[in-house]
């Protein structure tokens, strides 16, 4: 296919997904800045990626595996470790280069943007690198070595950003960026994740609104109704690509559209989004990964698949809380039952599997393949062992778990009947385990270390996920690392070993047959 050709195509494909997002909607931008046009939308699209210089378009081959049994992902914060002298982000580049170099070969950075709360997804800014984990130069430098993935916080914003200031002043960009909705209106089938009420009075130039807050009141959600946001973050997948970025994780996506009398999750309309956005990836950079973090029953999970034309890889949530109830029920028959029912992933697409992460271990990906009296004693033996419990509010108002929030190795130190004394051994068979599975592995740092509950942290933010997110100051880190007795050498030694057994052998290729 000619330059000429491909360009047409391009745009006959956006507009294809245009057309499925927007033939019925009446958002007031769509006539005010695109005279109801989608294909001037679909021209703005071409331009927020850079495309419009046909030089500088790929064509993207279907069912290509970007991904082998070399690759391993890290997930970290830019500051889990830390010293006095360096900006954080050199930090841990440091400790990479030093400890995982010969391991390691891609890094989940979570949000190094500025932000306002939720350790980082209440997104202040998408554009800079927050000020106290360093800039965009060490980040360049880290993706030298490292593929990168960055997270794109998709669903929401936080309530101290600009866009949001503009919101309530009535003008400049971003004020009519969030979703707003009536206090009288029927939100009673909506999904939340939360406790907290969904519509937050806000009071504005044009009087009191009621902005949607899937999460926290902290955390505004978007109208994606509006074209205007459409663009503005393809934008800023533009400028990720262009820091280093070669993965996405696209952040609470499940949520994005809202209609309502509906859910608001997992709506179709989420997912020709989803299927947009890789077709301007794929154009601008062939290789890149999209990820769908959809902490949701399994079933909808696999649909963010698509036709492999959607995300090239969805996280595996319902491992975590299915491996865990093994080692402490010492009963694999759930786990075993759901491995041999899930598909081959095709080629093209891939499971992201992971066990531990900065979140906690996701209840709701369990439900249906666990019994709920299994989920009250897997959560009454976490809670034996000092970890937390967050909850959610069901459509009938009703408050159940949400997820678990305990470091991993904690999580292994025993069974229901107590605890004992396989804690290393139980924690080493889940990653034995999980780096045996079709797909590609992801590892939290503090998995790699052995990091244990954070309850002081708890306490000083109040929040339960803090459990799980400590940060290590690097000289304290290093001594430990250098101790062949301490725990934290014994399970770095352990992981690495493992690791390197994975990486050797194609028959753990992510879509080697299973």
């Amino acid at each position: 296919m000619n330059n000429i050709d491909r360009g047409t195509q391009l745009r006959d494909d956006i507009l294809y997904y245009l057309h499925n997002i927007y033939d019925d909607v009446t958002h007031p931008a769509l006539a005010q800045d695109f005279n109801d046009d989608l294909s001037q939308v679909a021209n703005a699209l071409i331009r927020a990626l850079a495309l419009d210089g046909l030089q500088q378009q790929f064509e993207p081959r279907a069912h290509q595996n970007h991904w082998d049994e070399t690759r391993i992902m890290m997930i970290s914060y830019a500051d889990s470790i830390f010293d006095e002298t360096h900006p954080p982000l050199q930090v841990l580049h440091h400790f990479l280069n030093t400890h995982l170099a010969d391991v390691v070969t891609d890094v989940h950075l979570l949000p190094f943007y500025p932000y306002s709360s939720d350790d980082g997804f209440s997104v202040i800014d998408y554009s800079t690198v927050n000020p106290a984990h360093g800039d965009w130069r060490d980040i360049n430098q880290l993706s030298r070595e490292y593929n990168l993935m960055f997270d794109l916080v998709i669903n929401h914003c936080s309530a101290r950003s600009q866009w949001f200031t503009n919101f309530i002043a009535g003008s400049g960009k971003g004020h009519d960026f969030f979703m707003t909705a009536s206090p009288e209106d029927d939100t009673s089938m909506v999904t939340r994740p939360r406790v907290s009420p969904l519509l937050k009075p806000t009071e504005t130039s044009h009087g009191l609104q009621h902005v949607w807050c899937t999460f926290s009141h902290d955390q505004v959600d978007f109208d994606f109704t509006n074209p205007n946001v459409l663009i503005e973050f393809a934008r800023i997948i533009n400028l990720y690509l262009e820091n280093g970025a070669s993965l996405f994780r696209l952040d609470a996506v499940a949520f994005l559209w809202k209609t309502l009398g509906t859910s608001c999750i997992n709506l179709v309309k989420t997912h020709e989004i989803i299927k947009l956005y890789r077709l301007l990836i794929e154009h601008k950079s062939p290789k890149a990964i999209i990820i769908t973090e959809t902490n949701i029953p399994n079933q909808e999970n696999l649909s963010y698949f698509g036709n492999a034309n959607e995300a090239h890889a969805i996280y595996n949530f319902s491992l975590p809380p299915l491996l865990i109830n093994t080692l402490v029920s010492q009963d694999s028959s759930a786990l075993t039952q759901w491995l041999m029912s899930m598909p081959p992933a095709q080629n093209g697409t891939a499971y992201f599997n992971f066990i531990a992460s900065h979140d906690g271990i996701g209840l709701r990906p369990a439900e249906g393949l666990l019994a709920p009296e299994t989920i009250n004693e897997l959560v009454t033996t976490m809670q034996d062992f000092n970890g937390k419990i967050s909850w959610r509010t069901a459509a009938d108002g009703s408050q159940s778990p949400y997820e678990i929030n305990i470091a991993l190795i904690d999580a292994c130190r025993g069974t229901h009947e107590g605890e004992d004394e396989w804690q290393i051994a139980r924690f080493m068979c889940a990653h034995t385990i999980m780096l045996g599975l079709e797909g590609i592995p992801g590892v939290y740092i503090h998995s790699l270390l052995g990091t244990m509950n954070d309850i002081e942290r708890v306490r000083n933010t109040g929040q339960n996920r803090s459990i799980n997110r400590h940060r290590w100051e690097y000289n304290k880190l290093d001594t430990v690392l250098n101790n062949e007795n301490s725990l934290h050498y014994i399970i770095l030694d352990k992981m690495k070993t493992l690791i390197n057994i994975r990486q050797q052998q194609s028959a753990f290729h992510p879509n080697a047959t299973q």
